[in-house]
């Protein structure tokens, strides 16, 4: 053989001389050649030749076309198309296909290899192609049809066919290393962040209070601390939402006797629990027989036997001296018989003490219960929960229809729901907080993932054309790809399943650092929750192999000659993409209708399905921005600016696919800050026009009786008011459902209120706010549809339903809540007075704040604007684990950022590499193509982020008119790093993947 080919092959060395004048050379003469212009060149109509229509051209439907089985076409089974094999199909495992993985294999040149030049060459032989209808049909068992051997029949080609596959598979991840490794990256990140929050989830399912105080008891009797709201909703069953008290519901005192009295029972003990003031510092009171509960033991001195006695925690006293207790205002002096483990900040008493100090008679907060020596929990438990369901015992206060008031007969970690209040309602606002964010962090994930898998195989798109073209199957293409995009999946997948545990402990140790999550609330991670992360592995691979199968599925499906071919956007895709910007706008304009929870979830369906429109329409979009950036980019920008704006011009859909992570990252990180930060900013404000007082008073224990009226009376004091902090619970339905919302009121005093506390009251007047009474703020007003004079129902903190008749409607709703109710109602329903504040408004003289501080002896004065505001501040209890979350996401946002930013451009880059060799071969210099590339890259950028913010800010106005009524608010250094990162990534992705081809005097690349 004296050539690669022999009768056709392109670069002939034989019969043909290439470019010369011989028989089948790219510029020969003779049949067959390329370019031939006697017998089958391109535009010949001899025998064989491309587009030939004599004897053989590629158009040629009588002697070789495409399709024709006569003599010749690429289709062609008898004579020698230019992908015919002579002697073995793709899948021949005997003499030869291109793919031949015995004889031949893909480099071979001994029988029909690709580089052979002899039968069965790539682009010219004699008898058999890949489709030979004739003696090598597909599933021919002759002579080596598309899947033939020598005496097999399917099962023999089956085998063939999957070595193939593995065979590009492992050819492909070797050869395209650099462009998995951006899908690698992208990869780990996402396993490790639906890891890590699938744990966070999980944990906080398995959350629960921390047992202390209970710990030593095997059952406790306690009150219902939820409440309930059925309702039905359009055309569904009744359904029941549940949200948790944060005030104590108390236990009627009968139910001790009830206890004491069920089998097995060896001790039943009530426990009252009231904060005390303690050396000016903030305390627990119980009663000593309690105590036995934990245990907590004596270490100095006895019991407590006499009213003037108590026992202290550890570091607070020493047996034999006295303290001062303040309780509900009333101070006294006791002395300490005793020094006990446990809590430090813990007073003990009697138990007649403890009952005329906890105040509210004939209840009990919880009752302890120890059982028999070999008496099972579970057996007592059923025998206890009958004996109080028998004597009909319910829960103190009156409740709403429906809302079941039972006592609850807690075991195991369920006692610790009796010691912290705060704990399981923080659990519910945690699953659901997490819960969003993974859901919103999943759909980016799985966005960035796959716009990324789909550029890595789109800048492939012309190779795997070609394996189509010399007859590779779809089912063929298809697992290929798919193994090759698997084996870099399991690996990132399995990576990301690692870092996921350290992740989560990170986002853990972040909400402890905060003060996010109470400190009695125990987030376990047992070992068998490891198993989560191997699960969202798993989802990974899913979501990268369901990827790989969509980007070349046009590919697979379409005839070989038309998978050549580059298809423009059609019309089917740009009407998607509007329809999906209609929906998105429709949303947000259904936000500005709603209030809560529907507005925030309509706001958040309008900002994915503008992203996602955007990401259909990302053709339109860059040429619609070429139009207007191109006219500056041609007068200002030079050589380079002109070859940039023709380039990003000509080249729309990669300039789309360049933009489209740009806007996706863009929107949401916008949308994730600002929506936080502007209903933050605009409680501020309000706070600040709120508070009118200059001086607070905190004293700890309550205040005296009459120190309020001793304050006022002072000369230079123009108002006092008492302020107390609780929270009520609003039951409505929303989208017909029925639901619970929890929500933080101030209890105030209402003399002379406006002078320390404004809200800017718009109808009534806040002078008549006395319990069975409440102001309610404009939104809240508007949307219970209330006004002055018009009745509202709330459930307080305890659970207790009360009917408030409207006495005002205010207009700084942020700043105090959306209720104000009487101090006195709200000291009915709150488990104790504890911590009492007093703003105090003055003319800011050195002797009034003396005389200040002396009206209240052992409290403390403080006299700054920080403090007023926080005495007054009514922020959601979630707003600093929103926050911290929240943070947390945009920092995933960010890393998402980094990644699909840069492996996009990259990608894009790459391919253009001959471009540039071309350009610069024509004369460009370096430097103009530098230029060019920074100019492209500034246009991604800022198309990106013009497009992405103006995608946010169609929902973030619907959400900031609906919550805050104000425009959305991002804080200037938030903003000043998105756009920072953005640019800086673009311009990475842009020029050092190419740096090979503008260096050097002479292009290389």
């Amino acid at each position: 053989m004296s050539g690669v080919h022999r009768t056709g092959g392109v670069p002939d060395a034989g019969g043909g001389h290439g470019g010369r004048a011989g028989r089948g050379g790219r510029g020969g003469v003779g049949p067959g050649g390329w370019n031939g212009a006697e017998r089958g060149g391109p535009s010949d109509a001899g025998p064989g030749g491309w587009n030939g229509a004599r004897q053989g051209g590629l158009s040629d439907a009588r002697q070789g076309g495409p399709n024709d089985a006569w003599r010749g076409g690429p289709s062609d089974a008898r004579q020698g198309g230019p992908y015919d094999t002579r002697q073995g199909g793709l899948s021949d495992a005997r003499q030869g296909g291109p793919y031949d993985t015995r004889q031949v294999g893909l480099s071979d040149a001994r029988q029909g290899g690709p580089n052979d030049a002899g039968p069965g060459d790539w682009n010219g032989a004699r008898q058999g192609g890949p489709n030979d209808a004739r003696q090598h049909s597909p599933n021919s068992a002759r002579r080596g049809g598309r899947n033939g051997a020598p005496q097999g029949g399917p099962n023999r080609a089956r085998q063939g066919g999957r070595g193939v596959v593995a065979l590009l598979a492992a050819r492909g991840a070797r050869t395209h290393r650099k462009a998995w490794a951006a899908v690698f990256a992208a990869l780990v990140l996402t396993s490790t962040l639906l890891g890590a929050f699938a744990l966070a989830v999980t944990s906080a399912a398995l959350g629960h209070a921390r047992v202390e105080r209970y710990a030593a008891a095997d059952l406790v009797v306690a009150g219902d601390q939820n409440t309930r709201y059925t309702a039905k909703p359009w055309g569904s069953e009744p359904e029941t939402a549940t949200a948790g008290l944060t005030e104590r519901v108390r236990v009627p005192e009968r139910a001790l006797d009830v206890v004491r009295g069920v089998p097995g029972v060896r001790a039943a003990v009530a426990d009252r629990v009231f904060p005390v003031g303690l050396a000016g510092t903030a305390a627990t009171g119980r009663p000593w027989d309690a105590a036995r509960l934990a245990p907590y033991a004596l270490r100095d001195g006895r019991e407590p036997q006499r009213a003037g006695e108590a026992v202290v925690g550890h570091g607070t006293a020493v047996a034999g001296g006295r303290v001062a207790v303040r309780v509900d205002g009333a101070e006294r002096t006791y002395r300490v018989v005793g020094v006990a483990d446990g809590p430090r900040a813990a007073v003990y008493f009697t138990g007649g003490e403890a009952r005329r100090l906890a105040g509210h008679s004939g209840t009990v907060d919880a009752v302890g219960v120890v059982a028999d020596e070999g008496v099972g929990t579970g057996a007592l438990s059923g025998r206890v929960r009958d004996a109080v369901d028998k004597a009909g015992l319910r829960g103190a206060g009156e409740r709403a229809k429906g809302d079941a008031a039972g006592l609850r007969v807690l075991t195991g970690d369920g006692r610790g729901a009796a010691e912290d209040l705060t704990a399981s309602p923080a659990r519910s606002t945690l699953l659901e907080i997490l819960g969003a964010v993974a859901g919103t962090m999943t759909l980016i994930a799985v966005l960035v993932v796959s716009s990324t898998i789909v550029q890595a195989l789109r800048q492939r798109g012309h190779e795997l054309a070609l394996l189509r073209a010399v007859g590779a199957t779809p089912r063929q293409l298809r697992g290929a790809v798919g193994r090759e995009v698997g084996r870099v999946a399991v690996a990132a997948a399995a990576v990301g399943a690692v870092l996921a545990v350290p992740a989560h402990l990170a986002l853990r140790a972040l909400l402890d650092a905060r003060g996010a999550v109470p400190s009695g609330l125990v987030l376990p991670l047992p070992p068998w929750l490891a198993a989560a992360p191997l699960v969202t592995a798993g989802v990974t691979v899913l979501v990268a192999r369901l990827s790989a199968l969509i980007a070349c599925g046009r590919t697979a499906k379409v005839r070989p000659a038309q998978a050549l071919r580059e298809s423009p956007p059609g019309t089917p895709r740009r009407i998607t993409g509007l329809v999906l910007l209609g929906l998105g706008v429709s949303a947000a304009g259904t936000a500005t209708l709603q209030g809560g929870q529907a507005a925030a979830a309509a706001a958040s369906a309008a900002a994915v399905l503008m992203v996602i429109a955007c990401a259909v329409l990302g053709p339109w979009i860059a040429t619609g921005a070429m139009r207007v950036l191109g006219a500056p980019m041609r007068r200002f920008g030079g050589p380079g600016g002109r070859l940039a704006a023709a380039n990003c011009t000509a080249a729309a859909p990669r300039l789309g696919a360049a933009i489209t992570p740009v806007v996706l990252v863009t929107a949401f990180a916008l949308v994730q800050l600002a929506a936080g930060a502007t209903l933050t900013h605009e409680a501020r404000a309000q706070a600040r026009e709120v508070a009118r007082a200059d001086v607070v008073v905190r004293a700890e224990g309550g205040l005296p009786r009459g120190a309020l009226e001793r304050i006022r009376a002072l000369p230079g004091v123009s108002g006092a008011t008492e302020v107390v902090h609780s929270t009520v619970v609003l039951a409505g339905k929303e989208a017909g459902e029925p639901k619970l919302e929890r929500l933080p009121v101030l209890g105030v005093t209402p003399e002379r209120l406006t002078r320390t506390l404004d809200p800017d009251v718009r109808e009534g007047d806040l002078a008549g706010l006395r319990p069975g009474t409440v102001a309610l703020s404009a939104d809240r007003a508007r949307a219970l549809d209330a006004e002055p004079g018009s009745t509202v129902r709330l459930r307080f903190g305890d659970g207790t339903e009360g009917r408030l008749r409207v006495a005002a409607v205010y207009d700084r709703g942020l700043g105090t809540g959306d209720f104000l109710l009487a101090r006195d109602e709200v000291l009915r329903h709150a488990s104790g007075a504890g911590r009492a504040r007093v703003l105090v408004a003055t003319d800011g003289a050195a002797r009034t704040l003396r005389a200040v501080d002396a009206a209240v002896p052992g409290a403390r004065v403080q006299r700054d604007a920080a403090a007023v505001r926080d005495a007054v501040r009514v922020e959601p209890e979630d707003q600093a684990l929103g926050e911290v979350v929240t943070g947390a996401a945009v920092g995933a946002i960010g890393a998402f950022t980094v990644i699909a930013v840069l492996s996009t451009l990259s990608l894009i880059a790459v391919g253009r590499r001959p471009e540039l060799t071309l350009l610069r071969r024509a004369g460009a210099a370096r430097s103009q193509l530098r230029r060019m590339l920074r100019a492209e890259a500034a246009a991604v950028a800022v198309t990106g982020l013009v497009v992405g913010a103006a995608v946010a800010l169609v929902p973030l106005l619907a959400f900031s008119l609906a919550f805050a009524g104000a425009l959305p608010y991002l804080p200037p250094v938030q903003g000043a790093l998105i756009v920072g990162v953005v640019a800086a990534t673009a311009l990475a992705g842009t020029v050092p993947p190419v740096r090979r081809v503008l260096r050097g005097r002479y292009p290389t690349g």
